[in-house]
This record gives C-alpha cells, structure tokens and sequence, in this order.
C-alpha cells in the first residue's frame, strides 16, 4: 500500500493498514487537519465545496470526507461527480471558505486523494501544507458539540454554470466552431469528463461527437495518464470515423491531449503551446511554464512580442510565478492550460474550447496546424542512488560543472545549451535524481541526458 504526502494533497492507494495506504482513518484526521486550519483563521461559521471524479472508491470516501467536515462544525456544498476546475471555480462562486476534491488525477483506479483548495479555488501554499501535516500528526483538532454540529447541501449545477463562463469568454467563438462542422472524438476514460465534455462540445455547436468511455462509473478501461501509449483505441477511432481531432483527459479533466485527424499525437507538450499561440494573437503579453515544459512555449511567447517565465514544477509554483508576472496564460507540458480570465487552475475544458476556437478560425487540419509549431523532443530519465549519497552535493556539482551556462537553480538545476536544456531534480519520496533534456531530435535529446548521467556517475566515483 502506498501513502504520499505532498503539495498537491495527500493521496495513496485505497485500503491497508492506516498510515500506510489511504484508509479510512487517514482520510479523516487529514480532513480533520484540514478543517482545523479553515477555523483557525476565522470566528465565523465556514462553508467547504466538496467534489470528486468517477472512481470507484470516490463515494466512500466522499462520506467521510462530508461527514468528518460536519463534525468539525464546518458546512458543506457537495457538488457531486465533477471536474477538478469545476470545484476550483465553485469555490469563488459560492464565496466558500475553501475546497476538497476527491481525484487522484492520473493515476489508476486502486487510487484516491484529498486536493486541497483555498478560498480562491486554489491548492493550499507549501507552507499551509506543512502546517497541515504537523497538524494531523499531533491530532490536535476538537470537534464540534452536538448543537454546532455542520450542514450538507447538494448542488448539481456547477458544471453546467462552469460551461456557461467558459462560452462567455472573448477568445471563445462558438459560431465559428459550429459553422466548421467538426467531428470530434473524445475518450474520458469513463470519468467526469463523459458527463463534461459531451456538454461543453454541444454548447459549442459541435454535432457530431464520437464518444469512448464516457460512462461515469469509474472503471478505466486503460491507464487514465493520458500519454501516446495508452491513447491506441481513440486514435483508431478518430481515423476510422474520420473525425477532424480527437480529445482526451484524465479522471478529473484539468490535463488534455489531442489527437490529430490521421491518429497521429499533437503531443501532450503541445496542448498548451497551441493553445496559448491563439490567446497571445488577441492578447499578446507574457507566459509561464514550468521548467521541465518544453521550449516551442518561449519560442511562441517571444514571437509575439512577450516574454516567457519558467517556474518550479508543480501546478502551486506555476500559479505563483503566473501572479508575479501578470501572465496572460501558462501552464504545463502535461497538457494543462491555465487560463487566468477563467480561473487559476489546469482546465481541459477551456483548453477544448480555445483549441476548437483556434481550429476553426485558422481553417486548418489538426495536423497542419500542429506543424506550424517548432519541433522539439523532451526525454525523461532517472538515476538512481544509494540512500547515503548527497543529491544536494551532486547537484551543486553538476552546476558548477557548467557555470560558464545559463543556469536555474529555483528547482534543481536547469542548464541551457543554446535551444537544447537539461533539468535535474530530487525526488522528495527516494534517491532518485529525474533527468529531463530537449532538443530537435530524439537522439539529441538522449544524448544529452546521457552525457548529464555519465556527469553524475563521474561525480559519483570521485
């Protein structure tokens, strides 16, 4: 069994021995953690949005999500099967003192998690996340009598009042997509995104949907991380029905790939590289992506006149760095599009509509406008270590071992050789250092990482 705890919630595989997987017990002392941290910062009767995607587990552990928060004298508004943006938007919109959703994104149905939202819809900062853990370990937190004891209300109407904003928005012409008269595919993976995306794609007058594994019951017909290998039976299909593009996301719909109309991947780094080319067209201004995202996201920001930002990994530091430069769109190269007109928080469904928007307007097949875009190639590796080895050590060697190249050094160590870059970073779970490098070709792109593994290796021996 597997527990994790991390910025982006605490999430494990359901079951086990508490403490070591995502039981029962665990679920309420980190909602119990939670909920204290809500009331210590204020006097008044306080509301949590609760949310979750389609898995299997999702309604237990919904129970006892709801029901420790009404214990805790907290009053809850539980929306039901959703979207993680959904969640993040209803937050603000129902002036709520924060928000719970129960997803845990891309990985397999054995798993749930608790993603936990501040008062704008937004993760919890590092620090709040500390302070919750130090919370939970030490069980401080006091339940409410019988008298202050919290309410639930249900409220099926997010998704629908989610849609509704994102046709509102200027860069989003429905009449243009209706008139394309395209055929598009989508694959849910039989999460929430078969109840959101069918609707946000009629809404935009598209009228011919082929539709995979769009039944909400939480059994994913294959791994729901929505990477070229596991995307074979939508690609057969776009090609087979001859849809103009095809669409897929994960179980809680905040990362999306796209599938061009001959099978082929636009490429999961491209999702936001074309999505953010269109918004910069009628808004030109700056962009931020995180350090291991590929390069075609400066190239396009520079191209129209802005300036591209990189941040640490993780959705909390792309926000944060997009706030500090007032960054018109960002994201991630995991096919998350941020779009701060919207909300602060991945979205595939303003990422569907935008694409679409920027198909139809440009009269483009999916692959020609794919081609349009520089061509890099990102490969991923990972060194592993023995447990006594310092990674701070060898990563301040690496650095110095390339001081004379920019360099970056706010998440591991990012080193630039002209277009090609390599990145390294410490997992905070083993004493694994991930290598990530980029160029023009895939064999470029190996072979830096190769040399960088022959670098630590050198370092390793001396």
């Amino acid at each position: 069994m597997t527990l994790i705890k991390s910025i982006s919630g605490i999430r494990g595989t359901i079951g086990g021995i508490p403490g070591e997987g995502l039981s029962p017990l665990d679920i309420v002392k980190f909602t119990s953690a939670y909920a204290y941290l809500l009331k210590r910062e204020s006097d008044s009767r306080l509301r949590v949005v609760v949310g979750r995607d389609a898995r299997v587990s999702g309604q237990m552990v919904n129970n006892l999500v709801c029901g420790t928060l009404i214990g805790m004298g907290i009053d809850v508004t539980d929306v039901g099967l959703s979207t993680t943006p959904t969640v993040e938007m209803a937050v603000k919109d129902l002036n709520a003192d924060g928000g719970i959703i129960l997803t845990a994104s891309h990985n397999p149905w054995q798993w749930n998690a608790l993603k936990l939202l501040n008062r704008e819809g937004e993760f919890i900062s590092a620090e709040l996340g500390e302070q919750l853990l130090s919370v939970a370990n030490r069980g401080e937190f006091t339940y409410a009598e019988v008298d202050k004891i919290g309410t639930i209300t249900y409220d099926d109407s997010q998704i629908r009042k989610h849609i509704e904003k994102i046709l509102a928005l200027p860069q989003v012409n429905s009449f243009a997509i209706k008139m394309a008269r395209f055929r598009v595919a989508i694959d849910a993976v039989n999460s929430t995104g078969g109840i959101a995306i069918p609707l946000l794609l009629r809404a935009l007058g598209v009228e011919q949907i082929d539709e995979l594994y769009c039944t909400p019951d939480g059994h994913f017909p294959h791994n729901p991380e929505p990477l070229p290998e596991n995307l074979q039976d939508i690609s057969k299909l776009v090609v087979k029905n001859k849809a103009h593009v095809g669409f897929v996301v994960d179980p809680d719909v905040d990362r999306l790939a796209i599938i061009c109309e001959d099978g082929e991947m636009f490429g999961e780094e491209y999702t936001l590289v074309a999505v953010a080319d269109f918004v910069l067209s009628s808004t030109p201004g700056n962009t931020v992506s995180n350090m291991s995202s590929t390069r075609a996201l400066r190239d396009v920001t520079e191209k129209s006149g802005g300036r591209h930002h990189a941040s640490a990994v993780g959705e909390v530091n792309v926000v944060e760095k997009m706030k500090e430069v007032n960054a018109v769109i960002g994201g991630e190269g995991n096919g998350g599009v941020i779009l701060p007109e919207l909300h602060y928080g991945r979205d595939a469904l303003v990422g569907i509509a935008l694409f679409l928007t920027h198909l139809a307007q440009t009269g483009k097949r999916t692959s020609a406008l794919r081609s349009t875009y520089p061509d890099y190639f990102i490969s991923k590796n990972k060194i592993q270590l023995s447990p006594e080895m310092d990674v701070d050590v060898i990563l301040k060697s690496i650095a110095g071992k390339y001081k004379k190249q920019p360099i970056n050094t706010e998440d591991g160590v990012k080193i630039e050789f002209g277009n090609e870059w390599v990145h390294l970073r410490r997992s905070n779970t083993e004493p694994i250092i991930r290598i990530y490098s980029e160029s023009d070709s895939e064999a470029k792109a190996d072979v830096l990482a190769r040399k960088i593994i022959d670098d630590i290796r050198d370092i390793i021996r001396g």
